[in-house]
């Protein structure tokens, strides 16, 4: 069986160098680690399962500093304390906002669904006690629990890498004296090869600049009619269950949703989850505006088939499409304390997304 990462065949050679591809096909253990890997390379999209992941790896710890290449003396263990392994992956790389599913069903139901001929559960779960079934700490006489942990402490350190890539690139550009080359920079973030979360984030920013400046008036009556600027908020994470709305504008409550070019099923399944009413599309495309438009029109036509409430109903919900086209224009039209007030907002909205700590007081230039 093919080792899918690098990383993972690179640490069982330098363990078993005669017999670490043996050791891999005879390990289901191993197997799953290596498979659940796969957002070191991985865009946003890809789920990085720390939940399963640090349930396994919490467990294997412990295991690693009490048990390890003693079979019989851990046959006889009844397993660690909830609480304990709870603490424990909460407090690893980007584990903070774990719940416990993963240790009391989910690794096991996935374990099962990727090993269906095996006999045991990869995990016992006993009155919330918890340990690893002995016939996946074993291939060919070795204990490889050492080798599962480098594994999963190999690829923490490679997610942290990754994500810390854009500060590197963010602290680069602020470092840059010339207002001109510092907003071609952040323009040039703006690519349709960009990490969905990376874009996300980096649109609101500019949207969030964009629209400040704009006064809209509002009341119930006309003495009461005031002046208010629009005031752009997230609704949560990139891969949040957000209903189809990434940003909400206040006060006039308008929705945008941040979305690839290619699928235009996907902009009519958003546009049903807010029950028709109209979003504004941010599109990841360096095509114009107007040729998104034309595609998008075709498609509803073509899924309409001539029926006339259907292709009201999606067109008339689709408000304003916004490429990245739109978004470097608007980058041009900002001043240099603006393009410094989006870099900052990156910075921190990033660090939100990934759970890693506060911006550096360097940052700290002033809040609208």
């Amino acid at each position: 069986m093919r080792i899918r990462e690098k990383f993972v065949g690179d640490i069982l050679k330098e363990m078993f160098p005669d017999t670490f591809q043996s050791i891999y096909d005879e390990s289901p253990l191993l197997q799953y680690l290596d498979y659940k890997m796969r957002a070191v390379h991985g865009d946003s999209k890809t789920r990085r399962s720390l939940a399963n992941v640090y349930a396994v790896y919490a467990i294997l710890y412990f295991y690693r500093r009490e048990f390890y290449n003693q079979p019989n003396r851990y046959r006889a263990f009844t397993g660690y304390d909830y609480t304990r392994l709870f603490h424990f992956y909460r407090g690893l790389y980007g584990g903070s906002r774990l719940q416990n599913h993963a240790l009391n069903s989910r690794v096991n139901g996935e374990f099962r669904n990727r090993f269906p001929n095996l006999a045991n559960d990869l995990i016992i779960v006993d009155n919330g006690r918890y340990l690893l079934h002995i016939d996946y700490l074993y291939a060919q006489g070795h204990d490889i629990s050492e080798a599962c942990c480098r594994i999963v402490e190999t690829y923490m350190e490679l997610l942290e890498a990754k994500d810390h890539a854009l500060f590197r690139v963010l602290e680069a550009i602020r470092a840059l004296s010339d207002a001109s080359e510092k907003r071609e920079a952040v323009k040039n973030l703006l690519t349709e090869d960009a990490e969905a979360r990376i874009f996300e984030i980096i649109s609101y920013a500019i949207l969030k600049s964009h629209f400040h400046g704009v006064t809209v008036y509002f009341g119930y009556t006309r003495e009461s009619v005031r002046a208010e600027r629009l005031r752009l908020y997230r609704t949560g994470r990139t891969n949040a269950n957000d209903g189809g709305i990434d940003f909400v504008m206040r006060p006039v409550g308008r929705f945008f949703q941040v979305t690839e070019s290619g699928d235009y099923d996907k902009y009519l399944l958003d546009i049903d989850k807010v029950m028709h009413f109209p979003v504004t599309f941010v599109v990841k495309t360096e095509k114009s505006a107007e040729r998104v438009g034309r595609e998008l029109d075709d498609y509803i036509a073509l899924r309409a088939n001539g029926m006339t409430v259907i292709e009201k109903r999606y067109r008339s919900a689709v408000e304003e499409l916004i490429t990245i086209q739109e978004l470097k224009l608007w980058i041009d039209a900002l001043s240099s304390s603006e393009i410094d007030q989006i870099l900052r907002d990156i910075d921190i909205y990033y660090r939100l997304e990934m759970n890693i700590g506060t911006p550096p007081e360097t940052w700290n230039t002033g809040k609208r």
